[in-house]
């Protein structure tokens, strides 16, 4: 492995650290035991459930392609997962609301289990279920926990500023440190210990049974709106109501479906934008990079809520430097000539374009707990689930015409495509911090005809 790879994951991993001891008194958050309890409980129940899926995701393709199916057949794959969370993202997520977040939460771990179980299988019908099993879970994962973190969080009267030190800390350590063990783990299972590549799988599932057996027993259930009156029916009109009837909903709607669009595009791009002649870079270092840096972001993130500054000020500035960031190869293309050699180490563009892409993971870190904390704002908590997964329907179906196209158009227009998506969402982004400043004497009508504000 090159010396490049060593000098940026060290550099990553100083920072991080240097972030982390360094950390003042401006940095902290004085607590109470009860909320330490409940927060530390929360993120043990995250960090298991996000290992569950992390320990999936190096595998996927590589099984599928083990089988014996060729690329057209493992897209279709793909696009049945993601079709199925737009299709019945929705409908569990009302459903959580209505029948309770705790309920949901068991429901998503009951569904990556049986979806990892079709992994067994080389029956291509039965993987097809698999995949729908688990688009089902993302909906849930997305929603569904943080929708049953805030209500607890406020039922039992703890203050909302430190909702932020949950977020921060459950991504920390759920999509930086567990994701980065979880693919180390994956790797000694399948390939060291000679498993094969549906080991990871059988142990997601056992990760998700741990975390099931801790909500069951050490969770309380809430509600969004479970009033008999409403139905499924009333339940999307409510969310769609509170959409249409209040920019701010509507406003952080669009900048997640642009900003996790880009994400999940980047997903399938950053290895041949790094490898267009089969140059050979480490895919697992790299992965693991990728993780380092945002745990980054996350640190960064968690200073950042604990000084109190404007997640809608700072936020502009994270979606422009995202948005720099993934237009670096369409400028490499341009300004670095083209290796021609095949197979060889990583060109200087690479390199550059590795660099931006760390930069770009980083933003990712900083975004998920800061669009957590907006969420917590402005979504109501009568339909907060429901709202949330409505948010992913235009993601969702992104993803899959993405997916569909992936080889219709070249690689820098993919990637161009996703800059001009990432500067939109702060041009959005800066729309919401002026809507948001302003005064609070605006009301929406709600389903029950009452005029009052959605948010408090």
């Amino acid at each position: 492995m090159e010396v490049f790879y060593y000098l940026v994951f060290g550099a990553l991993s100083a920072v991080v650290a240097a972030l982390e001891l360094g950390k003042s008194g401006k940095d902290r958050v004085a607590t109470s035991p009860a909320f330490n309890s409940f927060k530390n409980n929360y993120i043990l129940v995250y960090s298991l459930m996000m290992s569950g899926d992390w320990l999936q995701g190096p595998y996927v393709y590589y099984l599928y392609s083990q089988y014996g199916f060729d690329k057209g057949d493992i897209g279709r794959l793909f696009i049945a997962g993601f079709g199925s969370s737009m299709l019945f993202g929705t409908i569990v997520g009302s459903l959580a609301d209505k029948q309770g977040r705790k309920r949901a939460c068991v429901t998503y771990c009951i569904s990556y289990i049986l979806s990892c179980f079709t992994k067994h299988s080389p029956e291509y019908k039965i993987l097809m279920v698999g995949r729908v099993l688990g688009g089902i879970a993302t909906s849930l994962l997305f929603s569904a926990f943080e929708s049953w973190l805030v209500a607890e969080h406020n039922k039992k009267g703890f203050d909302p500023q430190w909702l932020s030190i949950t977020f921060s800390k459950a991504i920390f350590l759920g999509n930086g440190l567990v994701a980065i063990v979880a693919g180390l783990f994956a790797n000694f299972l399948a390939d060291n210990m000679g498993f094969g590549p549906v080991a990871p799988f059988d142990a997601a599932a056992c990760f998700l049974a741990i975390g099931m057996a801790i909500i069951l027993s050490s969770w309380g259930e809430n509600y969004g709106d479970s009033s008999d009156s409403k139905d499924l029916m009333t339940q999307f009109k409510v969310a769609a109501k509170a959409i249409a009837s209040d920019e701010k909903i509507a406003l952080l709607g669009a900048i997640q479906s642009l900003f996790e669009g880009s994400m999940y595009t980047f997903v399938f791009l950053w290895t041949p934008a790094l490898s267009p002649n089969d140059e050979e870079i480490p895919h697992g270092f790299i992965f693991a990079t990728f993780m380092l840096s945002s745990m980054l972001g996350s640190s960064i993130a968690s200073r950042l809520l604990a000084r109190k500054l404007k997640v809608e000020g700072y936020m502009q500035i994270v979606f422009s430097v995202s948005a720099f960031t993934l237009c670096l190869p369409v400028v490499t293309n341009f300004l670095v000539p083209p290796s021609s050699e095949k197979g060889g180490s990583i060109s200087l563009g690479g390199c550059l374009q590795l660099l931006g892409f760390c930069t770009f993971e980083s933003c990712v870190g900083i975004f998920w707990p800061s669009i957590m904390k907006m969420r917590s704002q402005y979504i109501p908590e009568e339909a907060r689930s429901t709202i949330m997964n409505f948010f992913r329907i235009p993601l969702n179906l992104f993803v899959c015409v993405v997916l569909y196209n992936v080889n219709a158009f070249p690689i820098t227009v993919m990637f161009g495509m996703c800059s001009i998506f990432l500067f939109m969402a702060a041009i959005l982004q800066r729309r919401l911090m002026v809507v948001s400043d302003l005064p609070k004497s605006t009301k929406v009508v709600e389903m029950t005809g009452e005029d009052e504000p959605l948010n408090p």
